[in-house]
């Protein structure tokens, strides 16, 4: 069981926080809480289905062309959804909740309402330090490793990281300072969104794939945020690793913990508003700038 508890525990926390980290991003630079966010990680995982078992095409080159398919969609949406209210945080939290909704009822119409399974990429199973680990969720660790890194080297380390950060950090000296916010808060869209779709084609071989897989996650992902502190990197893998141990202590110690782990995360996500309402990582909240 501990070892069970282990490995699902790092697995998932790993995915939530590709998830988390794109969430908080894009609050962080737009002020936008995207409830879509989670839709287009079932939407990579649709594309990454119909790419590799409905075409035929290479693992690599169909998990390439999800993501790539989906971020692009995500700048659609953005410049003809989201765009044009953003000033209105109700609106957006309306037009959000529209998309997310629309695109299940596409992926109903266009894929049925049934399971779906992807083959893994990687057959067989690792023997790390005595741990039985299948090489699909080793490569789901590795994958959302690299991403994270390379997640950390953009914010940190290039001009795109430094505005992104710049502008999330206060949206009207970024502007004053001649920084095009406008194009700032696409290109971190497109990252936020890059990452949930990476996040969704990583999993998809691991779990079921159905117009509905996008609901649960969310809940998970606002939990994480609100623990870690909405808009903080770090804490969005702090919390998406805490919420994704105490899943899976879950899971695997109560009886039908598999049906209690969506509550064990709301009540993580009340108490934490109730006791700490900036999180672990956050900042106080003040007025609105």
């Amino acid at each position: 069981m501990f070892q069970d508890i282990l490995v699902t525990g790092l697995v998932n926390g790993s995915a939530y926080a590709l998830l988390a980290i794109g969430f908080s991003l894009i609050f962080g630079v737009a002020r936008i809480v995207n409830i879509a966010h989670t839709a287009f990680y079932m939407l990579a995982a649709y594309f990454l289905y119909a790419a590799l078992v409905q075409f035929g095409m290479g693992v690599v080159l169909s998990g390439v062309l999800a993501v790539v398919s989906v971020t692009l969609l995500s700048l659609v949406c953005y410049r003809l959804v989201i765009e044009p209210v953003r000033q209105h945080e109700a609106a957006v939290l309306i037009a959000t909740i529209a998309l997310a909704l629309i695109f299940q009822e596409l992926a109903l119409r266009i894929f049925g309402g049934s399971y779906l399974g992807i083959p893994s990429a990687i057959e067989g199973v690792a023997n790390v330090f005595g741990i039985a680990i299948p090489w699909q969720r080793l490569l789901i660790l590795g994958v959302a490793a690299g991403v994270l890194l390379l997640s950390w080297f953009l914010l940190y380390r290039t001009r795109l990281g430094l505005a992104i950060r710049a502008t999330a950090n206060d949206l009207e000296v970024a502007s004053l300072m001649g920084m095009d916010v406008n194009r700032v808060a696409m290109a971190t869209v497109a990252i936020s969104v890059g990452l949930a779709a990476i996040a969704g084609v990583s999993v998809a071989p691991v779990f079921v794939v159905d117009p509905f897989m996008w609901l649960a996650p969310l809940v998970t992902v606002l939990s994480v945020v609100v623990l870690g502190g909405l808009g903080s990197i770090k804490g969005s893998v702090v919390g998406a690793l805490v919420i994704g141990y105490v899943e899976a202590i879950t899971v695997f110690v109560l009886p039908q913990g598999a049906f209690l782990k969506g509550a064990v995360a709301l009540s993580i996500m009340v108490i934490v508003l109730l006791v700490r309402p900036e999180g672990l990582f956050g900042v106080s909240f003040e007025e609105e700038r």
